[in-house]
This record gives C-alpha cells, structure tokens and sequence, in this order.
C-alpha cells in the first residue's frame, strides 16, 4: 500500500517533468513514507518497548522482517539508533528534496547527494558491524529471508541512492560544463 500511494503521489507531483524526474518523486515519496511510517513505528515500538512483543499490523510486518533479522526484534540498540536518525534525517530530507524537486530550488542535488549519502550511511552502519561478528543476527538459510529481506529490501536504499548520486554528478557536471563554455564566451 506505501508503494502505491507512494508511487501515484510522487507521478502526480511529477506532472509535465520527464518521465526520469517522475519516477525519482515517485521514489522519494515512497522512501519518506516507508521512514516515517513503517520505520517511525519500529522506532516507537522499540522505545516503548520491542517488536516481539507488540501487536498490531505493522508490528506483524516488522516481526516477519525479525524472521530474517532478528535485531528487528528486540530493540537493538545500534539498530534503533540507526532508524531514528533515518527516520528523523532520511525522512525530512526526502521531504525537503521532494520540495526541491517541485519548485525546481537550486539546491535540489546538493539535499539529493546528502540524503543518498545518508542513506547509504544507514545500510552501511545496519549490516557492516553484523558482518564483521559473522553475522549472528542474520537467518541467510532461507531463500525468502536471505535475497527478499535481506537482499532485494535493504538492496533499494543502495542501488536507487547510488543511482540518484550518479544523476546528480552527471547534473553537476553538465552545470560546470555550461558555466566554462559561458566563461570563455566572456573573455
């Protein structure tokens, strides 16, 4: 359901702009969605007291990620404070950008390179430390939880900022162009 409100909000949004600049706002839409409400809630459930414990629909979606992640279950410290810098940072600067994006502001790709490094940051900072303890949390037996949850979920938030990350280099890049080429027209 986030995805389909995420996805028509950020198409309407992105009336009369190229189909690439719809499907970012899609995106964007989608990602502040997914930090304020399915990862806003985690953090709640976590604060007050765990996933494992609560009831609730979301709660049961968070349980089912638990499956494959189990320090979605119990309030792991690195991992709530992980999502509430997300939920907080990530999803006020999707917010902001989308903004940007809207009113074509000048610092569009400058908030576009800080929220893509911050989410690229937050996979980094969730999966790396587990990692390096040989990744006890982590249920990589089954094929749903290893490349569904695991994989292809957390994969998103690093192949979509990597991809925006490029666009906004190409964008810099053509910007600078533009301004020499106007430079020397001057001299």
């Amino acid at each position: 359901a986030l995805l389909a409100v995420g996805c028509a909000l950020g198409l309407r949004l992105g009336r009369g702009r190229s189909a690439v600049e719809r499907w970012v706002l899609a995106w964007l839409c989608y990602d502040s969605l997914v930090h304020f409400v399915l990862e806003g809630a985690f953090v709640y459930l976590s604060i007050v007291g765990n996933v494992a414990d609560s009831q609730g629909l979301i709660a049961s979606l968070w349980k089912e990620y638990g499956k494959a992640d189990t320090r979605w279950l119990y309030s792991d410290p690195t991992v709530v404070s992980l999502e509430i810098l997300t939920v907080v940072l990530d999803g006020l600067l999707a917010l902001v950008l989308i903004y940007a994006i809207v009113k074509e502001k000048y610092y569009r790709h400058f908030v576009q390179i800080v929220l893509c490094v911050c989410e690229l940051y937050g996979c980094w900072m969730t999966f790396f430390p587990e990692w390096l303890v040989g990744s006890p949390s982590l249920n990589t037996s089954s094929w749903l939880y290893l490349w569904v949850y695991l994989v292809f979920f957390n994969g998103l938030w690093v192949l979509i900022p990597g991809l925006l990350l490029w666009q906004s280099w190409v964008e810099l890049k053509k910007r600078d162009s533009q301004e020499a080429n106007l430079a020397k027209k001057h001299k």
